[in-house]
């Protein structure tokens, strides 16, 4: 595959096979970034977990210090008053018209939420949602009673994250113009989730490797002595 000039340009100030601390990664990424849009900074980490045992799946929630600095929209799936959802950050909150729109294909959101007593038909949609992510889980705090504050941590940052078949888990953490401690401490706080989230079936080494890199840029590979004991 062939790399632009700017991709090109970007490596020259990297070394490919040096493991970086997460400032200096960080700094060398914000340091790259030429665009004119501001890029996400993405975190790839590779597991030595196999996601097809249920017991070896990582799967969770965290919400960050200082969000993704993405406009989240949110849909709330509940036959609760919407009113206090909407105050709350909501984009969308219904049922039935809801119901249907996702039966017509409709899933231009980013998060869907729902009360416990939405799932019974929600769950009937798992073919449209399934592949898209967007199917609430009661594990990440999207199937809940509590809707105003399942709508305000979402808007505040809040993002959920599995492995894949591959036993890679990536996300977004952040905006590349977010100040460098903002986005360390947000590396971090995602660091530590995944450490915490071990699974006592994972045999071998947990966390075999570590990347960030923005959104059109270089992978820069990160030490695991930045992982926490």
């Amino acid at each position: 595959m062939k790399s632009s000039k700017r991709f090109r340009e970007a490596l020259k100030n990297i070394d490919i096979n040096k493991e970086y601390s997460l400032q200096d990664a960080i700094q060398a990424l914000k340091d790259n970034s030429k665009l004119k849009f501001d890029e996400s900074l993405d975190c790839a980490i590779r597991l030595g977990v196999d996601p097809r045992h249920a017991d070896q799946m990582v799967r969770g929630s965290v919400s960050l210090p200082h969000g993704t600095g993405k406009n989240v929209r949110v849909l709330v799936i509940t036959k609760a008053s919407a009113k206090e959802i909407l105050d709350a950050g909501a984009d969308y909150v219904g049922f039935d018209e809801y119901l249907e729109k996702i039966k017509g294909g409709w899933t231009d959101v980013d998060v869907v939420v729902a009360s416990p007593d939405a799932m019974g038909d929600l769950g009937k949609l798992g073919r449209i949602l399934g592949p898209k992510g967007l199917m609430p889980n009661p594990k990440s705090g999207t199937v809940t009673n509590d809707l105003v504050k399942a709508v305000k941590e979402v808007k505040a940052g809040k993002i959920d994250f599995r492995v894949e078949k591959a036993g890679i888990v990536h996300s977004s953490l952040g905006k590349i113009s977010f100040d460098t401690d903002k986005l360390l401490e947000n590396t971090k706080t995602f660091l530590n989730t995944i450490v915490k989230l071990k699974p006592a079936s994972a045999k071998g080494t947990y966390v075999k490797s570590i990347y960030l890199s923005t959104t059109m840029g270089p992978g820069i590979r990160i030490s695991k002595e930045e992982l926490p004991a």
